[in-house]
């Protein structure tokens, strides 16, 4: 008596089941805008498409719905859309604009590769680069440099040699320019925060990846190399790390950046170890000459804006 119950029971929950899903998918049938697709598609579609594409039609609406009400959908980041195939009622799911935005976004941030530079320069932007006096000529040389390249990326193109005190903006508009390449042009960059670089590539001698290293950066697209001369360099990161990237990039023809505190000729007598009682000029002008055939120097001037959004 008791199995017959539960059966009983097991049969009433299975027709209210019918019964509701029935009453959905009627509604579904009756919905606005299955209406217009299949008065669209009338004849496209074939006799028993209607009958054989019910659980179609009610996904559609199902699915459009949840993303009406905020809820989770099947495939989150993509609407559904109803479809012809083969004559028969079938359901697309095509990116919704958030999710194509996101992509988008996504899509450029990875372009940029920044190498121990601050977080400020990800959101870096020439047209929110302030235009004083003493920054205008570097930031209409940015400008034409970023049109340049995006005009045509397969030609060479002089970089920048940003030259200028602390915190004026120098890495900020090198981060603008990177940022403007790959909205503009698809343009990959990759940005090196020079004397942080010098420390790794010391470390990298005790595991063997020195070259590893240095042949990945020498083949960046276009590579920016920020703050350098900030520190000492030894004479073999000059000659057997700088010497190598500038050497490459140069016989390459491929667009190279810098910015520094120091001037180019001040650069020079650094290189040479001046400051530390050596003279290699011959050395340290080998290193600059590859470099003023990458860039022209720019001064940037200003205030110290370390502190501010756009620094």
């Amino acid at each position: 008596m008791e199995d017959m119950r539960k059966r009983l029971a097991m049969l009433m929950d299975s027709r209210q089941w019918r019964e509701r899903y029935f009453k959905m998918v009627k509604a579904a049938l009756q919905d606005p805008d299955v209406q217009t697709f299949l008065k669209q598609h009338e004849a496209d579609l074939a006799d028993d498409a209607i009958d054989r594409g019910t659980a179609k039609i009610y996904e559609f609406v199902s699915e459009r719905n949840k993303i009406a009400r905020g809820e989770l959908p099947l495939a989150p980041g993509y609407q559904p859309t109803l479809v012809v195939a083969n004559g028969l009622i079938d359901v697309a799911y095509e990116p919704t604009d958030a999710k194509l935005a996101a992509d988008e976004e996504a899509k450029q941030a990875s372009l940029v590769t920044s190498v121990n530079m601050p977080k400020d320069i990800h959101d870096a932007s020439l047209t929110n680069y302030d235009p004083t006096d003493e920054r205008v000529d570097a930031l209409l040389a940015a400008n034409r440099f970023v049109l340049a390249v995006v005009a045509d990326p397969k030609t060479f193109h002089q970089g920048l040699y940003l030259s200028g005190p602390f915190g004026v903006g120098k890495t900020y508009l090198l981060g603008a320019i990177a940022n403007d390449l790959a909205s503009k042009g698809g343009i990959a960059t990759t940005l090196i925060h020079v004397p942080t670089f010098v420390v790794e590539m010391k470390s990298a001698i005790g595991s063997n990846t020195v070259l590893k290293k240095i042949d990945s950066v020498k083949r960046a697209q276009v590579l920016m190399l920020d703050d350098i001369g900030a520190e000492s360099i030894s004479p073999w990161v000059r000659d057997d790390v700088l010497g190598i990237i500038l050497q490459y990039r140069m016989q390459e023809k491929m667009p190279t950046l810098f910015s520094s505190n120091k001037s180019m000729a001040d650069l020079t007598e650094s290189l040479a170890g001046t400051d530390r009682g050596n003279s290699e000029m011959l050395k340290a002008q080998r290193i600059m000459e590859r470099i003023r055939f990458l860039a022209k120097e720019v001064t940037v001037g200003g205030e110290n804006r370390r502190n501010s959004l756009a620094n």
